[in-house]
């Protein structure tokens, strides 16, 4: 990569490393200002060459982006087909949508994208204007798991020989508990939203479960909160013992997450329970009286095939989920199925196939996106969440489009603290430990 007449190295590096992975092409990038062009050179079986004019006056944003537009019309005629995406390398498209952005005619954003990013945008207007700008929502990290997925890059450990963490990291979460709660209050701030979340916060006994609960009630006013939503996750994990103890302790909101309903695929990452658990726990949630229930499914996991997610796909609809959550395997750093020999082989237009055919489904029995994110530096795709009409999960409208202030509690929470300047949102972070020891020991 060389960069002529510019130093903005992230700007260009970031659109390459979404398009081409860990195999892009030689390139130059240049910025002319006396001519005010931008001119990319791409270096393959063949040299492709874009330039594009810039504005007289042109600012850092608009050069930034006409660097990254220069960038993919030279790169996408080394590609089979043009990604769904377009140009948009962030993670966040909905902001664009929020500023006007016609996605389709200026990042080249496919018609299904761009109408994705116009439903959500929908969804974060509404949100937004319904919260008073002192909200916050609250993020409680239960970082536990009965086991830990092939494909999961979180830092969570498998209970099984780690009991011995579970009561000291109770502990430490209700000290930081009782410090955050005190600066919520000296701030006037009100939590409109809970999530609890992991790892998977029900591999917790129903003891532990129903304490917690309390703890959180007695140290914030959760008067104005009427969304406490629980990843019960794992279907292996849930009870009726512990669902009951959910449910007194103010839940109105519970994950049951089968990633997918075919048993071959559980097997192969990592998971205990079978498509029939995850059928049995989602009904015993409904007859123990959760308001809202959300089921998760990941387009693109080992050994999976079009015809198994499509049956995945079919059978969580049957069940008739308030919320259903479409994810995009990314293999990330820290995950087994990345890091070991059984990396898997992610096929984009295998996942794409999945991916419309969820979308047609849900849109046929009236669910619409409501949220959505892409992962750094991912070519393809998105994770995106669905609804049937008004039962959309608040806090993940205002955690993904970061319309205001996260308290994230527990290990490796990210607090994201946000302020709203000139009609636009920005963000600061800070962040707790990120293992259990050392969070346990930041708490004493």
């Amino acid at each position: 990569m060389r960069l002529i007449g510019h130093d903005y190295k992230y700007a260009v590096e970031q659109t390459a490393i979404s398009l081409f992975g860990g195999a892009v092409p030689e390139f130059d990038s240049e910025l002319r200002f006396g001519d005010n062009t931008v001119r990319t050179r791409i270096y393959g079986s063949e040299v492709a060459e874009d330039i594009t004019g810039l504005p007289p006056a042109a600012d850092t944003r608009e050069i930034q982006r006409a660097l990254k537009l220069s960038f993919y019309r030279a790169a996408v005629k080394f590609l089979p087909i043009a990604p769904a995406w377009g140009a948009v390398s962030g993670v966040k498209p909905t902001r664009l949508a929020l500023l006007g952005i016609d996605l389709e005619r200026e990042f080249y954003v496919s018609p299904e994208r761009a109408e994705l990013v116009r439903s959500t945008a929908k969804f974060a207007g509404a949100a937004d204007n319904a919260l008073a700008e002192n909200d916050v929502v609250l993020y409680v990290g239960i970082p536990f798991c009965p086991t830990r997925c092939s494909y999961c890059s979180f830092v969570s450990v498998g209970a099984a020989g780690n009991n011995k963490l579970i009561e000291p990291y109770i502990a430490a979460l209700n000290r930081e508990i009782a410090i955050v709660s005190r600066k919520v209050a000296e701030s006037g701030e009100r939590v409109r939203a809970v999530y609890i979340g992991g790892g998977t916060p029900t591999t917790l006994s129903a003891g532990q479960l129903g304490a917690l609960l309390q703890e959180l009630r007695i140290s914030f006013d959760l008067s104005a909160c009427d969304e406490l939503t629980v990843e019960a996750g794992r279907p292996d994990t849930i009870t009726l013992e512990k669902l009951i103890a959910l449910r007194d302790g103010g839940v109105t909101r519970v994950s049951v997450n089968p990633q997918t309903m075919n048993d071959e695929v559980l097997r192969k990452i990592g998971r205990l329970h079978s498509a029939e658990d995850s059928i049995r726990a989602f009904r015993l949630v409904r007859e123990v009286g959760f308001r809202q229930v959300n089921m998760d499914l990941i387009a693109g996991l080992p050994v999976d095939t079009a015809e198994s997610f499509r049956n995945s796909v079919d059978i969580c609809l049957e069940l008739k989920p308030d919320n259903l959550t479409l994810h995009t395997l990314t293999l990330k750093k820290g995950s087994a199925m990345r890091e070991g020999s059984a990396q898997a082989e992610i096929s984009p237009q295998l996942v794409g196939d999945m991916l419309g055919y969820a979308f047609g489904k849900l849109k046929s029995r009236g669910y619409e996106p409501y949220y959505l994110y892409r992962q750094k530096y991912s070519a393809g795709f998105e994770n995106s969440g669905w609804t049937l009409p008004g039962s959309e999960c608040l806090y993940n409208v205002v955690m993904m489009e970061e319309l205001r202030t996260v308290y994230a509690l527990g290990a490796g929470g990210s607090t994201k603290r946000v302020i709203k300047e000139n009609g636009e949102f920005r963000a600061s972070r800070s962040f707790n430990k990120k293992y259990h020891k050392e969070y346990i020991e930041s708490m004493q």
